[in-house]
């Protein structure tokens, strides 16, 4: 039995470990793509950007997981009804039920696996990406600028430009710099810069400045600020980086909040390990039709449906928790009761059946 058993498991894991890969590198692939648009190397650097590609990869390892063992349970077990291989381990007295104890024997170190992603690695990688999203949003980071260009960023309303500029001293000339404060906007126009690396003293970001003007401009004062300087420093302020976000707040903070927000956030977190383990017995489903009634395209067709059914529904179900629109109790947790109770409905209709067959 014991051979049976790893037979079984290694038919999902080979393809599980295929279809994982495909899609870690299909989800980089994109995720490089998208930052290369958003110009992330000219303010991060290439270094900046594989490590928001790692992250992001990180971050989406909780929903490739789960479709990875959907798919391979359906690949795996698919090919051994079509070939008859489980009419001929059924026919050894293996039941359904054993065969399900087979697929929870995978499907359940994998679903520990996703839940630890989800709650541990998952926040520290949103922390990290967070940071490394606003430094590439804010941070003034001339180094990489090329003269003769604007440099802008919509989430931080600031512009900047520099007429020339000397790669050798990395001096530059003719600095124009622009940003939008919530309650005003500041013109600053210098003739001279120079980019300064952070010390071990002081280790914001920041720029010499010589021979230049400051506008600060208010709607609510009637006469606008200007300011000549000689030389300065000019200082960038992240420490708006670090405010709470929930996506990246650990498992324990979020337990500890009563916000509905906060509420959904964890729920969602530790509903992926029974999330991955249902969506590997749904899948389990699509291979209990006898050899001559598959329909291998049919079979996916629907499977695809159902997956991207319930990954809407799970997103719904997080949404209606966070708007409080259903309660804690439920929570999200409805839409897996829904599917225990379909799978439930399943196996008392295919037992059924089964004792059908054998009073004939």
């Amino acid at each position: 039995m014991k051979l049976i058993d790893r037979y079984i498991a290694r038919e999902i894991m080979l393809p599980f470990t295929v279809v994982i890969l495909i899609l870690i590198g299909l989800f980089a692939s994109f995720s490089s793509a998208r930052l290369l648009a958003g110009a992330v190397t000219e303010t991060l650097g290439i270094s900046g950007l594989l490590q928001l590609v790692l992250l992001r990869t990180l971050i989406a390892l909780e929903v490739l997981i789960p479709i990875a063992l959907y798919i391979s349970v359906i690949i795996g077990l698919g090919r051994l009804n079509k070939d008859q291989e489980l009419n001929v381990i059924r026919s050894m007295g293996i039941s359904g039920s054993r065969i399900v104890l087979m697929v929870l024997t995978v499907a359940i170190p994998v679903g520990i696996v996703s839940g630890m992603l989800s709650s541990y690695v998952r926040p520290w990688a949103y922390g990290v990406s967070y940071i490394l999203d606003a430094q590439a949003e804010a941070e003034l980071n001339t180094n990489r600028f090329q003269a003769g260009r604007f440099y802008g960023s919509e989430k931080s309303g600031r512009v900047i430009y520099m007429g020339n500029k000397d790669e050798t001293d990395k001096q530059m000339q003719n600095i124009f710099h622009y940003i939008q404060k919530p309650d005003s906007s500041e013109i600053l126009i210098a003739k001279q810069a120079r980019q300064v690396q952070p010390t071990a003293k002081d280790d914001r970001p920041h720029i010499q400045l010589s021979e230049g003007i400051i506008y600060r401009l208010t709607s609510s004062a009637s006469i606008d600020d200007m300011v000549q300087f000689k030389n300065m420093i000019y200082f960038i302020d992240n420490d708006f980086v670090m405010n709470y976000r929930r996506k990246a707040a650990t498992t324990r903070t979020l337990w500890e909040s009563d916000l509905p927000r906060d509420i959904a956030e964890l729920q969602w977190r530790i509903s992926r390990p029974l999330a991955t383990i249902l969506l590997a017995l749904v899948a389990l489903t699509f291979t209990q039709t006898a050899p001559r009634q598959d329909k291998t395209e049919r079979t996916y067709l629907i499977a695809a449906l159902i997956f991207a059914a319930y990954y809407n529904l799970s997103g719904l179900a997080r949404t209606w928790v966070e708007q409080e629109i259903i309660g804690s109790i439920p929570g999200v947790w409805w839409l897996e009761l829904l599917m225990l109770l379909g799978l439930v409905i399943y196996a008392l209709i295919a037992r059924q059946k089964q004792f059908s067959r054998q009073k004939r």
